[in-house]
């Protein structure tokens, strides 16, 4: 007899069996999905380093060059090309010694014009004050006669009075003696206000042009004396440098020729990156070395104009006294930033050009290392301080990270 298989149940498992399959197929691109990216790489390759609990503090080098404590520019007064040169590059020179003389025939023929203009209109204001004085001369002139007819009439009416009194002169000569009298008195007055108003007005104005001959004297002083920065002096005493002058090269006004070093101390310059221009200030401490023994330096200027990424800082030497310092000698500056602090500390690396500080692989076997997130916070030309994700004990792989910066796992072989 035939058994009767049912239906139901192959269709049962039939579904069973699918699922089982979708489930297997779901497990695998889940793996697929969430397993870690992984890289092998040989540890000759890399470099590994331990994450340290030590003393951090903040500092930085970088290289200065020794220039002395104080410098002046040779200027181009009047410019002009190169006539002759008096000295060369390096020379002591002397306050006031003559460098080089430049000519112009251009300027040498204005200052000509000049100066004849100028001595003509001094010529002018004086005879403008001698025509015064001579005007003043004449009056006084008159002056003199009107008080000669004065006196004249004056003896005339003494004389008459007398006469007129004793009934010898006639009335009617007497009263012409009394008008005389009285016009000559009269315009003797009125001349003398006049003589005075016009002296008076004669002083203010001989005065005026003294002031204006004076104001004349000075200009042409003036330019005479710059007649004389044909000629460029040392504008005070030291070495002479940057001085290359070629005969019969043309310098424009306010050009420099070169400068003079003034030999009484020396200062470090340096040009510093941009990125420490808000750390660095006045005062800041920091040394050098100099025949194995360490020199203070403290910040002096900080020059915060920015040139092609960088800036200036001027450094003193407080005990520079005993040292045997010469021009353009360079040193390697640390200066310190901020005082020592313990801390978890992480060797410096190339790893941070492709992290920026914020992940890095961790060792986390003998032959393994996984990618961890970090949090960095100072840093210093060694070590760069650890906020977060590391603790002390921790080896890090600290060498670039080009060939796996997408890479979640490092497989470590020998």
């Amino acid at each position: 007899m035939d058994t009767i298989i049912s239906r139901k149940n192959n269709k049962k498992k039939q579904l069973a069996i699918a699922g089982i399959i979708i489930l297997i197929l779901t497990f695998i691109v889940y793996a697929s999905f969430t397993k870690k990216k992984s890289y092998t790489v040989k540890k000759g390759e890399i470099s590994i380093k331990t994450v340290q609990d030590d003393y951090f503090e903040d500092f930085m080098v970088f290289q200065a060059l020794t220039e002395p404590l104080n410098s002046i520019l040779v200027n181009i007064v009047e410019g002009g090309s190169v006539q002759e040169i008096f000295v060369e590059n390096g020379d002591f020179v002397q306050k006031g010694q003559p460098l080089a003389r430049l000519y112009n025939p251009n300027t040498e023929l204005n200052y000509m014009q000049q100066e004849t203009a100028i001595i003509e209109q001094i010529n002018n204001l004086n005879k403008a004050k001698l025509d015064l004085r001579n005007q003043e001369l004449s009056l006084s002139k008159d002056l003199i006669g009107i008080e000669h007819d004065y006196q004249d009439a004056k003896n005339q009416y003494d004389l008459d009075k007398k006469l007129y009194e004793q009934e010898i002169l006639a009335k009617n000569d007497w009263e012409k003696t009394q008008e005389n009298f009285r016009f000559q008195k009269e315009r003797m007055n009125i001349i003398k206000q006049s003589v005075a108003k016009e002296k008076q007005a004669n002083t203010i104005q001989i005065g005026q042009l003294n002031q204006s001959i004076t104001t004349m004297e000075k200009s042409l002083a003036v330019l005479r004396d710059n007649k004389k920065n044909f000629l460029v002096l040392a504008p005070l005493s030291g070495r002479l440098s940057s001085f290359e002058p070629v005969l019969g090269q043309s310098y424009t006004q306010g050009q420099v020729l070169g400068k003079i070093d003034v030999m009484k101390g020396y200062k470090l310059v340096a040009d510093v990156d941009e990125f420490y221009l808000s750390k660095i200030k006045k005062d800041q401490q920091g040394s050098i070395d100099f025949n194995g023994k360490k020199i203070q330096v403290i910040v002096d200027k900080v020059i915060p104009e920015i040139v092609n990424g960088r800036f200036k800082v001027e450094l003193q030497l407080p005990e520079q006294e005993n040292l045997d310092l010469r021009q353009g000698l360079s040193f390697g500056v640390r200066l310190v930033l901020s005082g020592k602090t313990k801390t978890t500390v992480l060797p410096k690396g190339s790893f941070y050009n492709e992290t920026s500080g914020k992940w890095i692989f961790v060792v986390t076997g003998e032959n393994k290392a996984e990618r961890r997130t970090i949090k960095l916070g100072k840093e210093n030309p060694l070590y760069y301080e650890v906020l977060e994700g590391l603790k002390p004990g921790d080896k890090v792989i600290t060498s670039g990270y080009q060939d796996y910066k997408e890479i979640e796992v490092l497989n470590l072989e020998k």
